[in-house]
């Protein structure tokens, strides 16, 4: 036999190999007898993702099929078998109190030939701890309370830029106004640049914060590809992140960091927090060895806080001004407790009113219930792990494991009546009866969001704000119901929210 033969002979062979691979995975559960659905021999379980179904749709509809069957329920995560979270308990177990065992998420990452994917959200094991450990100062009470001026005064511009609009016009599209309040917020926090896109929608800043989201560097082979085999992708030197995406954080944290160094400028933001980090020679491991942050892991850590900052925090906001608008006795409510207590304080908006604003906290956190933006959480199991009483359960070392937070959260046996936005689910009392693992906009143990404070701040600010000066109701234009962006692993409305707004 030739050489050519020869060739012909081994593709073959690895073509049948791989085929039969994907067959054996992708009988996986219905072997164990584990409750699942047939798989796509490509997609897996996610058959018709951004194209005919949300994520977060997929999530719903896997966790009403199969809840009461078990534990979990077997799922397929492209080409590999994972473990779909229904019950409380295991969630509980997976962030908390097994955590060890779960500290991973198991997503691609190469921080070597894709600096922006060594950012704390992506990095797992030793890596991911290491960071967290050097950034869990970063966003204590007294940090947040040093950038409050700064939010503050993106604030009140934003309250300037919205009544300018709503003179001209009484229907305001605010989904896009209020990413680029955000925008300006976390620019202004995170790199220290005026970034004005409150002023300039096309401004630069607001551009690349909208491409983030919408551009990719591969296609449906491609994702499939780095989500099914990770380590086979970092190893292949692969990358994730589009290259004009990379090459515009990285100018600009380089930019900034060098201004701010050879000029000695303390902005007592996060910028700071990563320079020190960059600089400090007392960072050490056990080993003696230097741990400071490298340029290309401050553009990481600077990079996730802009992308997860303004995009999680704006549809929030925007959702709950959704149903504020259909909910005129709730949005009256919160804005007597906003006015009593701007009263208190001067009529001046300062970091101890935050404390006071109870109502409008419940009215956040109901909407990030009904609203999950991030509608599941994402881990991998360490090593082999049988669910606590169920010995027939196992997750095995290796394998995706998903909570569909924001499916879980309307379940009727967690939130009665859990499709009707009632912020008084979490009154004071009923949220201490709730087991936290109940409520996971922000996921719960160990890795959970570094930067919730930041983000409920942000959003406090703003819709304290909005609500203090707009009066907000529903337009001919506002989508009842609400639909939802196909595209986005967040969730997101299909197009703008439209609401008729009034000054006050």
């Amino acid at each position: 036999m030739g050489v050519g033969g020869l060739l012909l002979t081994a593709l073959v062979a690895l073509l049948g190999y791989l085929f039969l691979r994907l067959r054996r995975n992708a009988q996986y559960w219905q072997n164990l007898g584990i409750a699942c659905e047939e798989p796509h021999l490509l997609m897996g379980s996610l058959t018709g993702v951004r194209s005919k179904r949300s994520f977060m749709e997929i999530w719903t509809h896997y966790y009403n099929k199969f809840r009461g069957t078990g534990p979990f329920a077997g799922f397929y995560w492209f080409q590999r078998p994972a473990a779909f979270i229904l019950e409380p308990f295991l969630a509980k177990h997976i962030l908390v109190k097994d955590f060890n065992k779960f500290t991973d998420r198991g997503f691609f990452h190469n921080e070597e030939d894709d600096p922006l994917t060594g950012q704390l959200f992506l990095l797992d094991g030793h890596k991911w701890k290491s960071m967290r450990n050097k950034l869990s100062s970063t966003f204590t009470s007294g940090k947040m309370k040093y950038m409050f001026p700064t939010v503050v005064k993106v604030g009140y511009e934003f309250v300037e830029v919205f009544g300018d609009m709503v003179r001209k016009q009484s229907e305001i599209e605010v989904k896009e106004l209020l990413a680029r309040y955000t925008t300006d917020v976390i620019g202004t926090c995170a790199f220290g640049i005026e970034c004005s896109s409150l002023k300039d929608p096309e401004a630069e800043f607001r551009l690349m914060g909208r491409r983030v989201f919408t551009d990719v560097r591969h296609g449906v082979l491609g994702l499939t590809f780095l989500s099914s085999f990770p380590k086979l992708a970092r190893r292949l030197h692969m990358k994730n992140t589009p290259q004009h995406i990379e090459d515009f954080f990285l100018r600009i944290v380089r930019e900034t960091v060098t201004f701010r160094e050879q000029n000695n400028i303390k902005r007592n933001d996060f910028m700071d927090q990563l320079i020190e980090l960059k600089n400090n020679r007392m960072l050490k491991s056990e080993t003696g060895e230097s741990m400071n942050l490298t340029l290309e892991e401050v553009a990481a850590q600077a990079f996730v806080f802009f992308a997860a900052g303004f995009e999680t925090s704006s549809t929030a906001m925007g959702f709950a001004l959704y149903e504020l608008a259909q909910n005129a006795n709730i949005q009256q409510r919160a804005r007597d407790e906003i006015n009593e207590v701007l009263e208190k304080h001067n009529d001046e908006l300062n970091y101890e009113c935050m404390k006071e604003l109870t109502y409008l906290d419940q009215i956040i956190s109901e909407t990030l219930r009904l609203y999950t933006v991030l509608p599941v959480l994402n881990r991998e199991c360490l090593e082999d792990y049988v669910v606590p009483g169920y010995p027939k359960y196992v997750i095995k070392a290796g394998m995706p494991v998903l909570i569909p937070a924001g499916a879980m959260h309307r379940d009727e046996k967690l939130y009665p009546d859990p499709d009707t936005f009632n912020p008084d689910n979490f009154d004071p009392d009923r949220v201490k009866e709730r087991d936290s693992v109940e409520w996971l906009p922000f996921g719960d143990g160990p890795r959970n969001c570094i930067g919730m404070r930041f983000g409920q701040m942000q959003a406090r600010i703003g819709l304290a704000l909005l609500l203090k000066n707009f009066r907000f109701s529903v337009c001919e234009r506002t989508p009842i119901p609400m639909t939802y962006n196909l595209e986005s692993f967040l969730v997101a409305s299909e197009k703008g929210i439209y609401l008729r707004v009034e000054q006050i």
